[in-house]
């Protein structure tokens, strides 16, 4: 692992793998290719890029032609590819550029790394690795009483963002088997923490909150989800690059299992105590129309990853949720920069206008 390429790197766990990244590896380059699409931002990483071992390079996964010419021209020889299309609120308004960017753009990486490793047989001295970035949303809906999730779970996908994700999963596996591209996958549960854009639930509601503005809760809130920090994700990826098997997928999960409408609640008492001249901050709670066909619950076992890597979760959801809020309200101008974009109001307005 000397030259590895990171797609998606300007976004929130994106950008949070290449600063951990840098902090634990020295002998490496970092080469964060990023289309910088609505949620992706170069300053995301404004604290590395005077390191030499770090690149930033503008594309597009969908381009053939500069993929391949990017893998030549830096000798790649491992792939995390986070770059993806993630909302799944986006995906239902419009799932065009999901089948876009996270089925054809990881057929593209997939192509050109085979093209570039297997078929020509460029640097064979060096160890190769595509690692994939998925979601625990693959696996469908469970219902109260069904157990976890295990990486043996058959897929069943219900919303276009969760059928792209599982469409990328297969194709690595396919290349993995047919032509011996050697891949690891992951499948994460929700992440939350620094970076994250402000669309997604935590931010949304903490920034919101601080504003006065109403808490938007999907129908009765009730609805189950795994939260995992970021950063015990970002831990987590690299145990699979560093000790990961070749040809295996592996659960991340936070092994925890609260209700939407109690993470908001958490989040409103932690502002109670952290930013009181807006409290109480739970009378700003508001249910609002449900989402299309929206997942009742999720689980993950990470049983696996725990027992061969050695890995499990470092922060509570407690004190994650806590971290988070803190780190947003020192950060505003960075909040700000991104609310102020057109694409981003208009993409509220179209979302929770019509709630």
């Amino acid at each position: 692992m000397k030259n590895v390429m990171v797609t998606g790197g300007a976004g929130f766990i994106g950008s949070n793998f290449i600063r951990y990244f840098l902090s634990i590896e020295t002998d490496i380059k970092v080469f964060n290719f990023d289309a910088l699409t609505y949620a992706g931002n170069a300053g995301n990483l404004a604290d590395v890029v005077n390191d030499p071992r770090y690149i930033f390079i503008q594309g597009n996964i969908c381009d053939a032609e500069f993929v391949s010419q990017t893998l030549r021209e830096y000798q790649i020889d491992t792939i995390v590819h986070f770059a993806a299309e993630t909302h799944v609120d986006r995906s239902i308004l419009g799932p065009r550029q999901f089948v876009e960017t996270n089925m054809m753009g990881t057929f593209t990486l997939l192509e050109e790394a085979r093209k570039f490793w297997i078929a020509e047989s460029n640097i064979p001295e060096v160890a190769k690795r595509f690692h994939h970035v998925s979601t625990d949303e693959v696996f469908g809906s469970l219902a109260p009483h069904e157990p976890a999730w295990t990486e043996e779970t058959p897929y069943a996908p219900n919303s276009p963002y969760a059928a792209s994700k599982a469409s990328s999963d297969h194709l690595v596996r396919a290349y993995g088997h047919t032509y011996q591209l050697p891949f690891t996958i992951t499948n994460c549960s929700n992440n939350y923490g620094p970076y994250q854009f402000p669309e997604k639930l935590i931010p949304l509601m903490i920034l919101n909150a601080i504003e006065g503005k109403p808490l938007p809760v999907y129908g009765d809130g009730q609805q189950i989800r795994d939260w995992l920090h970021v950063q015990d994700h970002c831990e987590a990826i690299y145990l699979v690059l560093k000790k990961g098997r070749v040809g295996e997928t592996y659960n991340i999960g936070g092994v925890n299992q609260p209700a939407n409408l109690t993470i908001v609640e958490t989040i409103c008492d932690i502002l109670d105590e952290v930013h009181p001249n807006t409290a109480p901050h739970k009378k700003l709670i508001t249910f609002v129309k449900d989402r299309l066909g929206h997942d009742r619950r999720y689980d993950i076992d990470t049983k696996k990853i725990n027992n061969e890597l050695g890995w499990q979760p470092r922060h509570t959801l407690t004190l994650g949720l806590r971290d988070t809020v803190l780190w947003y309200l020192s950060h505003l101008d960075w909040v700000n920069a991104i609310r102020h974009k057109q694409e981003y109001q208009g993409w509220m307005d179209a979302n929770y206008k019509s709630r």
